[in-house]
This record gives structure tokens, sequence and C-alpha cells, in this order.
């Protein structure tokens, strides 16, 4: 955790004690303003520098919590002025007036001569020259620091307002992407169970698979590389059983090492070649599915054959779904292209998997086997 996040957590749990240390620090590092000729004269030095810390203390929140916060809401900037000017006014007249009727009677030996109250109000210059900067000085710190801590938990905020908001996103792209998965194989069962098929249980199987999978392996933001090749292979035979040997499918994949992925963006794809694939291609329709991943560097490819003339009227649901996912997830990081052929559809996705923070994830760095 970085150290002015610690500092501003400290701060936010424990707001009297953090400015209670604040003030002892700033005691501390002011006390070398002061010449200390001799032991017996510290107890005078003390006594100033009291003085000096209390009234540096109340000019500070005065200009931090006063004076600031005014300043930043301000429709107009000419009151604030004026409360700041007369603020510091008074502020600097009550500590002159501290300085010749308290602590100069106190130190000093008698007898000498004391300016007046009014004398004290009416000598402008002096208190603008002298005790303004001397009162002044260390607010300024005080109101700097103030204001980081600030700018820092609103950016904080902000991160979490942004990331419950892509979280929410995701959570719906992923309610829209679900039940479209579910209505196509259970249209895929229902079809074989209307033919008496023997692979009908075969097929409810390879479902319950990808269900559990899909319900209770897909909620956190990434699953293990491996857990979605595996969820693409049942998928696979599920959908070999509807169509077939007049279905030709080729899946391979190469990885070098296990990691995680978003969930169910591989399968979305997968699933998109074969409805508009396999699914319109009356013939002998073929997909080809390519997964490698090299040094970080996944590349995930995707084609099927259609039916000519059918391009334009094919409604590809899932690709915007995974594209908004995708720009979430992998913000500047991805890159998703579509091409057609010779009647040949293709979906090519690669993801640089090098600056993502979620490879440190300790849950997966497990060895994978690659039977």
């Amino acid at each position: 955790m970085p150290l002015i996040e610690r500092i501003a957590k400290f701060s936010s749990a424990h707001r009297f004690l953090s400015h209670i240390i604040f003030w002892l620090v700033t005691s501390i590092v002011f006390l070398n303003r002061y010449d200390i000729d001799e032991y017996h004269d510290f107890h005078k030095i003390l006594i100033r520098h009291a003085y000096y810390i209390s009234f540096t203390i109340v000019s500070s929140y005065f200009l931090t919590y006063l004076i600031i916060p005014k300043l930043i809401t301000a429709k107009t900037y000419y009151l604030v002025t004026f409360y700041f000017l007369i603020g510091s006014y008074i502020i600097c007249v009550c500590s002159r007036i501290v300085v010749v009727h308290v602590l100069e009677p106190f130190l000093r030996t008698a007898p000498f001569g004391q300016e007046t109250v009014l004398e004290i109000a009416m000598d402008v210059p002096k208190l603008i020259t002298h005790y303004f900067p001397l009162t002044f000085s260390a607010a300024w710190i005080f109101a700097f620091i103030k204001l980081i801590k600030e700018q820092y938990a609103a950016q904080q905020h902000k991160f979490s307002l942004e990331k419950e908001r892509a979280e929410t996103e995701l959570k719906a792209l992923k309610a829209q992407l679900n039940p479209h998965f579910l209505f196509n194989t259970l249209n895929n069962i229902y079809s074989l169970s209307l033919m008496n098929s023997p692979v009908t249980s075969k097929s409810i199987a390879r479902l319950s698979e990808i269900l559990d999978h899909v319900l209770y392996r897909c909620n956190g933001r990434y699953v293990s590389l491996s857990a979605e090749i595996t969820l693409i292979k049942n998928y696979i035979e599920l959908e070999k059983l509807r169509y077939g040997e007049r279905l030709v499918v080729n899946f391979r994949h190469t990885i070098d090492r296990d990691t995680v992925i978003a969930p169910l963006i591989l399968l979305s794809l997968v699933e998109n070649a074969f409805k508009h694939g396999a699914g319109e291609d009356i013939g002998q329709p073929v997909i080809n599915i390519d997964l490698k991943l090299v040094n970080n560097h996944f590349r995930f490819t995707v084609s099927n054959s259609f039916m000519p003339g059918r391009e334009k009227e094919e409604n590809r649901i899932g690709i915007n779904n995974i594209t908004r996912q995708l720009r979430l997830l992998y913000p500047e990081e991805h890159d998703l292209s579509t091409t057609t052929y010779d009647n040949i559809f293709v979906v090519l996705l690669h993801i640089n998997l090098n600056n993502s923070t979620y490879l440190k994830d300790k849950r997966y760095e497990s060895k994978v086997s690659f039977s």
C-alpha cells in the first residue's frame, strides 16, 4: 500500500490524533528558528514558541476550514477576499496584543514602553510585514497538506465509483450473455428429445458441466484459462451431438502456462460461430478454433463457413456485448477484429497480458496439464 494511502486512511480513521501528531511535529521542526545560547533561556523559548504555535493553529484552521471551502464553492470571490482580509487582520492584531501585553511583561525586565491596543490596531504596515508572515507561514503548509489529502480521497472515491460502475455493467452484460447461451443450448437438447435420440442423456450431462462452470465459477472478473478451454471442449461436444458428422470442428490450443481471463468471452465467440455457421449452413459447415498463449500474448481465432448471401442478415448479438466487456476489462490491451473472405467469417481476438495486474494473483499460479 502506498505511503500516501496509509497516511490518508490513518487520518480519516483517527482525525483528532492525526492533528495532534501534525502539530507536535510542526512544533519540533519550528524550534530551530530560535537561538538557544544558554540552558536557562530555554523556558522563555518554550513560552514564545507556545504563543507562536497557538496563533499558527488558529490561522491554519481559519484558512483551511473557513476561507478555502468558501473559495471553492463561491460564485464571486469578492466576499471571500473580504472575509480573508478581515479575519487575517483580527488574528494579527490579537497576536500583536498578546506579544505586547502578555509576553513582554513576562519575559522582559521593566521599565519599558508599551503600545496601546489602538496603536497596535492602527499599525497596519507592521502587522502586514511582520505578524502576517509569522502567523500564517505554517498555515499555508497545513492547508496544502489538507488539499492534497482531499484530492487523493476524491480521486480514490472516483476510482471506486468507476470500478463499481464497471462491475455493474459487467454483471449486466453477463446477464445478457448467459440467457442467450442457455436458450440456444436448451433448444438443441429439445430437438434431440423430440427425435428420441439416444444421445439426449449425454447432452444433458455436457450441459450440466457447462452450467456448473457458468453458474459457480464465473462470478468473479476472471477465471483460469484452462477452465475456459474445458468449457469450450464441452460446448463443442454438445454441439457435435446435435449436428452429427456433417459438422467439422477443429479446436487447437497451445498455452505455455496457465493464466486468468475474463469468463465466457471465448465461449461467446465459439457460440456465435455455431449459430451463424453450423446453424445456417445446410451443407457441411466447418468451424476452426485456434487458441494460443505465448509469453503472455493471447491470441484466439474463430472462423466459420456460412451460406453465400446471408452474411448481411446475420444478427451477431454477441459481438457488441463482447466488445463492451473487453473495453472494461482490457482497456488499450486488446484488439478484436472480424473479416470475411470466400464465405468464411473470421473473428480474431488478441490480448496483451503483460501489463495486467491480475497475473500476479497467486490463486492461478498452479501448473496446468495439457493432456
